[in-house]
C-alpha cells in the first residue's frame, strides 16, 4: 500500500479540516488514485458536509489502493495550525498505522489514527428551485446582520429578486439582494421558494471555508435542505448541506 499527498501551502488543508470540525469531532477520508474525499453529518442530522480534493491539486500525490484513514479532529487540528501559509503539509500513513504529518521542511508529527467509523452517508436528491449565487464576503457580512437579531435565517426568492431576514425577540431583519451589485453573480428561481436555517449551523463553516472561497452558491427549495457550493480554487467541491427549519 502506497499513500502520500503533499499540499504546496498550508491553507486549503486548514480550511478543510476547520470546516469538517464545525459538524464532527471524529473523521473518515477515504484516498483513492483520483484524490481524497470525506462525507459526513453532525450528529444530530441537520447538517452534512461532502468534500473532494483531487489529486490535481496537490504538489505530489500517490495512492495504489483506496485507503479509508480516521483522525480525531481537534487532534489533527492542532497539527495543522501549526504551519504557516507558506508551509506545504504531506501527509501519509506508516507501516505501523500511524499518520506523519510533516509540516514545511523540518517539522515530523506522527499522530495515531482512529478505527473507521465510517457509514455511508447518501447525498439528498432534491430539485432545487432557487439559485444564489455571491461573494462568500457577502454572505458571511449578510449572516453577521441577520444574527445580530435572530438564530435563524430566511432567505426568500422571487423571480430574479431574493433577500435574507431573521426575526426574534429583539425585532427583526430584512436585507433585499440586487443582482446588479457585483458581489452578486446570479439570482434565479424556477419558483418562488422560502426556508429557513439555522444560523449556528451556517456561521461556522462559512467562516472556516468563507476566506478561502471567492464565491458560494446557494441552492434551495421551499421547506427543503439548503446546499452550498464553496468555490475553493485548489479544491475540488466543498458542498454543504442544512435542513430547514420546523416550526413546531
Amino acid at each position: 500500500m502506497t499513500f502520500g499527498a503533499k499540499t504546496s501551502g498550508s491553507d486549503d488543508l486548514k480550511a478543510i479540516i476547520s470546516a469538517i470540525s464545525t459538524l464532527v469531532e471524529e473523521a473518515t477520508f477515504t484516498a483513492t488514485a483520483e484524490g481524497i474525499s470525506f462525507r459526513g453529518m453532525d450528529p444530530s442530522h441537520v447538517a452534512l458536509i461532502d468534500i473532494s480534493w483531487p489529486n490535481s491539486a496537490f504538489e505530489k500525490y500517490e495512492c495504489d489502493n483506496e485507503i479509508k484513514f480516521g483522525v480525531r479532529i481537534d487532534e489533527f487540528s492542532k497539527l495543522i495550525k501549526r504551519a504557516d501559509k507558506k508551509d506545504s503539509i504531506e501527509i501519509s500513513i506508516s507501516e505501523q498505522n500511524m499518520l506523519l504529518v510533516t509540516v514545511g521542511k523540518n517539522k515530523k508529527y506522527k499522530m495515531r489514527l482512529i478505527e473507521s467509523s465510517a457509514t455511508d452517508t447518501p447525498l439528498p436528491k432534491i430539485p432545487y428551485d432557487s439559485k444564489i449565487s455571491l461573494s462568500s464576503s457577502k454572505f458571511d457580512k449578510i449572516l453577521g446582520d441577520v444574527q445580530v437579531v435572530s438564530d435563524y435565517l430566511t432567505i426568500q426568492t422571487s423571480d430574479s429578486k431574493a433577500d435574507f431576514s431573521g426575526k426574534g425577540d429583539s425585532g427583526e431583519v430584512t436585507i433585499d439582494l440586487d443582482k446588479s451589485e457585483e458581489d452578486i453573480e446570479e439570482i434565479s428561481s424556477k419558483e418562488d421558494s422560502v426556508g429557513t436555517y439555522s444560523l449556528e449551523y451556517l456561521n461556522p463553516v462559512v467562516k472556516a471555508v468563507g476566506a478561502n472561497a471567492g464565491f458560494i452558491t446557494c441552492e434551495f427549495s421551499s421547506a427543503k435542505p439548503l446546499r452550498i457550493e464553496f468555490k475553493v480554487a485548489n479544491i475540488g467541491r466543498i458542498h454543504f448541506y442544512l435542513a430547514p427549519r420546523v416550526e413546531s
